[in-house]
C-alpha cells in the first residue's frame, strides 16, 4: 500500500514539473510571435505562419505526443518486467518512430511543390522543405523523453522543453533582426526562423544524450530476443499513436487548415495577393493570444488531471467526480473570463501588440475559441487519464474536417471573418460531443447553477471595462501605441481584479474547492 501511494505520489509530482515545464515553454511559444511579428511585419508573419504549422506538428509530437506514448507502452507491457524486455520494447519503439519520422519527413519534402501550389504561393517550397527536417529529430528526442517519463524521472524532460524553446525563439528573433536589417527578402528571413527552430529541436537532442551519457543509462540497449511478442508491442504502439499523438494535435491542424486554404480562398474571392497574403497575416495575430489565453486557462486545471488518475487507478470514483467538476469548473471559470476580458480590452490590445487596430473584429471572434480550446484540452486529459484514449483523436477528425469544410463555404461568403467563426464552430463541436461521450461514460459536470454565476461575473467585467474605455479613449487617443498599451494593461488589471472579486462574492466555489486549487489554497487561508 505504501509503495502503492508512493508511486502515485511521484506521478502527481512528475506530472506537476512537466506541468510547470509545458507552461513556460508555451508562454515562450505564443510569446515570441509578437516581436516576431513586429519585426517582419504582417506579410512577414503570413509567411512563417504558412508554414509553421508542420514544424509545429514535429514539436508537439516530440513534446507531448510521442513521449505520453512511449511511457505509455513501457508501462503497458514492460511495467514490472526484466531490464532484457524493456529493452527490447525501448529498441522496437525507437525503430517504429523512426520510419514514421523518416516517413513524414520525406513526404513532406517530396510534396513540399505540391503543398505550397495547394496554398497558393510556390515561394514557400523550401520553407516547407526545411521544415521537412524537423521530423528526422522527432524520433531520437522522443525516445529519451518517453524512456525518462516511463521511468518517472521528468526533469531531463523538462529541462529539454525549456531549453528547445529558450534556443528557438532566441534564434528566430535575431536571425529575423539581423536578417531584415541585411536587406533579405521576407521569404528568406522566414526560411531562417525556421531554420533556428530545427537548431532548437538539436539542442533538446545533444541536452538529453549529455544526460543520458552522465547518468550511464547504458543498460537499455539494443535488443529484438527478449521473450515479449513484438506484434504486441507493435499494436500498442501504433494504438497509442493514433489516440495520443493525434488528440494533441488539435490546435495545430485547425492551424494547418487555415495555412492550406484561407490565402487561397481569398484570391480566389478577387483579393490582390498582397492584400491577401497581409489579411492572412492580420489574422495570424489571433494565434498567440489564443495560445496565451489557452495556456493560462488549462494551466490550473490540468494540474488535478494526475490526481482524477491516481484516483482512477484506486476505483474512488466519488473522488474522480469531485475532482472532474472541479477540473471543468476551474476550466470555464478562467477560460470563460480569459476570452470576455480579451473581447472587451482587443481593440488597444491590438494596437500595443501589433501596431494597430487591423483585424480588430476578426481577432474579437477568434477569442472565443479560448473558452473551447481549453474546454477541449482539459476534456481530452481528463478522458486520457480515465483510459478513454480513442474518443478525443476521433473528435480532433471530426473537428478538422468541420473546420475545412466551413472554410471553403464561409471565406468566400465573409472573407476572412468566415475563417474565424469556422474556427470557433469547430472547437465549439469539438467540446460539445466530449461532453455528449463524458455524459454517455457517466461523468457529467454538475455545475451547471455556477454557469448562471460566472455569466454574471463575466457581464459584471465587461460592463466595467467598456466603461473604463470608452472614459480613457475620451481623454487619450488610443491608437498611440503608448496610451494602448497603458490601456490595455490596466485593462487587465481591472477587470481581472472585478472578475475575480465576483466570482468570490457569487461563491462559484465552495472554500472545500478553494481548499483543493494549488495556488489559491494559500489564499483562501
Amino acid at each position: 500500500m505504501k509503495v502503492q501511494k508512493n508511486t502515485v505520489n511521484l506521478a502527481i509530482q512528475g506530472a506537476l514539473i512537466l506541468t510547470i515545464a509545458g507552461l513556460v515553454t508555451k508562454i515562450l511559444s505564443a510569446a515570441y510571435r509578437v516581436p516576431f511579428q513586429n519585426i517582419v511585419g504582417d506579410i512577414g508573419f503570413y509567411i512563417y505562419q504558412q508554414v509553421y504549422p508542420f514544424y509545429g506538428m514535429s514539436v508537439i509530437l516530440a513534446t507531448s505526443g510521442f513521449p505520453v506514448v512511449i511511457s505509455k507502452v513501457m508501462t503497458d507491457c514492460g511495467y514490472g518486467k526484466s531490464m532484457q524486455i524493456r529493452s527490447k520494447i525501448m529498441t522496437i519503439t525507437f525503430f517504429y518512430l523512426s520510419i514514421v519520422g523518416i516517413i513524414l519527413s520525406v513526404f513532406l519534402y517530396i510534396f513540399s511543390d505540391e503543398i505550397a501550389r495547394f496554398m497558393g504561393d510556390l515561394h514557400l517550397t523550401k520553407l516547407i522543405q526545411i521544415s521537412a527536417i524537423s521530423f528526422l529529430v522527432v524520433p531520437l528526442v522522443s525516445s529519451f523523453r518517453g524512456y525518462y517519463q516511463s521511468e518517472q524521472n521528468m526533469n531531463p524532460t523538462a529541462v529539454s522543453q525549456v531549453v528547445e524553446q529558450g534556443i528557438r525563439v532566441s534564434f528566430i528573433l535575431a536571425s529575423s533582426y539581423f536578417m531584415v536589417r541585411a536587406g533579405y527578402n521576407l521569404y528568406e528571413v522566414g526560411f531562417g526562423a525556421l531554420a533556428g527552430s530545427i537548431i532548437g529541436s538539436l539542442a533538446a537532442l545533444i541536452m538529453l544524450a549529455i544526460t543520458w551519457r552522465r547518468e550511464h543509462h547504458g543498460m537499455i540497449r539494443w535488443n529484438v530476443s527478449a521473450p515479449i511478442q513484438t506484434r504486441k508491442v507493435l499494436l500498442s504502439l501504433m494504438k497509442s499513436t493514433w489516440t495520443i499523438g493525434l488528440s494533441s494535435l488539435l490546435l495545430i491542424l485547425i492551424q494547418l487548415i487555415d495555412a492550406l486554404n484561407l490565402y487561397s480562398l481569398l484570391v480566389d474571392g478577387g483579393m490582390g495577393k498582397v492584400l491577401a497574403k497581409e489579411t492572412k497575416g492580420i489574422y495570424d495575430r489571433g494565434q498567440p493570444l489564443i495560445q496565451l489565453g489557452t495556456v493560462v486557462a488549462t494551466s490550473l486545471a490540468l494540474s488535478l488531471v494526475p490526481v482524477i488518475a491516481s484516483a482512477k487507478v484506486q476505483n474512488n470514483f466519488a473522488f474522480i467526480h469531485e475532482k472532474l467538476n472541479l477540473s471543468l469548473k476551474l476550466c470555464i471559470v478562467v477560460a470563460a473570463g480569459a476570452s470576455a476580458g480579451l473581447i472587451a480590452i482587443i481593440k488597444p490590445t491590438n494596437v500595443m501588440l501589433f501596431t494597430n487596430t487591423s483585424g480588430s473584429m476578426v481577432l474579437m471572434v477568434l477569442s472565443v475559441s479560448i473558452l473551447f480550446t481549453s474546454l477541449c484540452l482539459t476534456m481530452f486529459a481528463i478522458l486520457q487519464g480515465l483510459g478513454y484514449t480513442f474518443f478525443p483523436a476521433l473528435s480532433v477528425i471530426v473537428g478538422v474536417g468541420i473546420k475545412y469544410g466551413l472554410n471553403m463555404y464561409l471565406i468566400p461568403m465573409y472573407g476572412v471573418i468566415g475563417a474565424a467563426i469556422s474556427t470557433v464552430i469547430s472547437y465549439g463541436v469539438v467540446v460539445l460531443i466530449t461532453i455528449l461521450y463524458m455524459i454517455i461514460k457517466g461523468y457529467s459536470f454538475k455545475g451547471n447553477k455556477s454557469l448562471g454565476k460566472i455569466s454574471l461575473a463575466i457581464v459584471i467585467m465587461v460592463s466595467l471595462l467598456m466603461i473604463f474605455l470608452k472614459t480613457a479613449g475620451m481623454i487619450y487617443n488610443l491608437e498611440n501605441r503608448l496610451f494602448a498599451s497603458i490601456a490595455s494593461l490596466s485593462g487587465v488589471l481591472i477587470g481581472g481584479c472585478i472578475y475575480g472579486w465576483s466570482i468570490f462574492k457569487l461563491k462559484v466555489f465552495t472554500n472545500n474547492e478553494l481548499q483543493n486549487i494549488p495556488i489559491l489554497k494559500k489564499l483562501v487561508k
